[in-house]
């Protein structure tokens, strides 16, 4: 297994903290807590920066809300600065776990997901039972 060194420098990059910001921001423009960041935006991400080169940054507590869509669920959220780091971190380390995951890992993976999970589990379906279509 191949091993990775010096990724802290390129983890606490302005570029790398830019682009992390643009993937959390997706879809979320006009939040407020966006809008708010957004406001000061070169000033949060330097002092995100900061908090990380300086190993200083802690996560903010998680905000837990009830979702009544249509079960009854609780949901923790992180703040936003968090979602940052959190796509910080998947910037860097992603590529190189992606690798070494199973082809027929489908939770949480850009090119996957429910849909073809569901697409695969029929085509191994097919061949144990023949290619004949059964109902179950």
């Amino acid at each position: 297994m191949k091993t990775y060194n010096n990724l802290w420098p390129y983890l606490c990059s302005f570029e790398n903290i830019e682009y992390a910001f643009e993937k959390a921001r997706k879809h979320k423009t006009l939040k407020k807590y966006v809008i708010d960041f957004e406001e000061n935006l070169e000033e949060n991400l330097l002092e995100l920066q900061t908090e990380l080169l300086l190993y200083s940054y802690k996560p903010r507590p998680l905000k837990t809300f009830i979702l009544r869509d249509p079960k009854i669920r609780k949901i923790s959220k992180s703040h936003f600065r968090d979602r940052i780091v959190h796509h910080v971190l998947i910037n860097i380390i992603g590529p190189i776990f992606e690798r070494l995951f199973i082809y027929d890992s489908f939770a949480n993976k850009k090119t996957k997901g429910t849909l073809k999970a569901i697409e695969r589990f029929d085509l191994f379906k097919r061949k144990i039972v023949g290619g004949g279509r059964t109902n179950y």
